[in-house]
């Protein structure tokens, strides 16, 4: 089994380290990095780098495509060579994935069409538009194609993933060894639970990015 991360300028770091940690220990798999141009590729912060180590193009058929969300998400969304690629993966793969806006470049290349899928709560509203069925669920299945909400969601993805493949004690084994256990010192992980003075700040600030696009 083949595992394809897409890598693309201003990713989000955990969008794609995260399921890489747990679907890399499939028993068999072989997962690679890939972008446009073999090398480093940096995330969103600036500050960390994943290296590419394989083009689009040397891996045309992967098993499962992984596609990390960020702010370089609203360019990948366009880049033809980028929607080709995933177009012609998607032709063969068994799963298709994405987390936080990965889904919004899934949608640029038309494959989310009538399909429910999620992102990141700030973006949900710019899902509708690209023929996908919004949602606001942690994790959505539908069909091949699994969508994950923001960020740290690809963990869950990814366990979700690991016990349809290999069945659920693979998947316990992973948690377990990746001590995936959750208990962070606050509730505040999804704009239901979070103080509404934090959501509304950022709201506005997403309404300004998009205004001045």
């Amino acid at each position: 089994m083949q595992i394809a991360v897409l890598l693309y300028d201003r990713f989000t770091s955990l969008d794609a380290v995260g399921p890489y940690e747990l679907l890399a220990r499939l028993p068999g798999a072989e997962t690679v990095f890939v972008a446009k141009e073999t090398g480093p590729v940096r995330g969103d912060q600036g500050s960390l780098a994943l290296v590419a180590d394989r083009t689009l193009a040397e891996v045309p058929s992967p098993d499962i495509v992984l596609v990390p969300g960020g702010p370089g998400s609203r360019e990948a969304m366009h880049d033809e060579t980028i929607l080709n690629w995933l177009r012609t993966a998607d032709a063969t793969s068994t799963w298709t994935t994405s987390v936080c806006t990965g889904s919004l470049v899934l949608a640029g290349a038309g494959l989310l069409k009538g399909r429910r899928a999620t992102t990141h709560w700030l973006a949900l509203d710019d899902l509708a538009p690209l023929g996908a069925e919004p949602t606001g669920e942690r994790v959505v299945f539908d069909g091949k194609y699994v969508t994950a909400a923001g960020v740290a969601s690809g963990i869950d993805m990814a366990l979700h993933l690991l016990g349809r493949i290999a069945g659920d004690e693979v998947a316990q084994t992973v948690q377990l060894l990746t001590e995936y256990d959750p208990q962070p010192p606050y509730d505040a992980g999804s704009p239901e639970k979070a103080p509404a003075e934090i959501v509304a700040h950022w709201r506005g600030q997403a309404e300004k990015i998009t205004q001045s696009r």
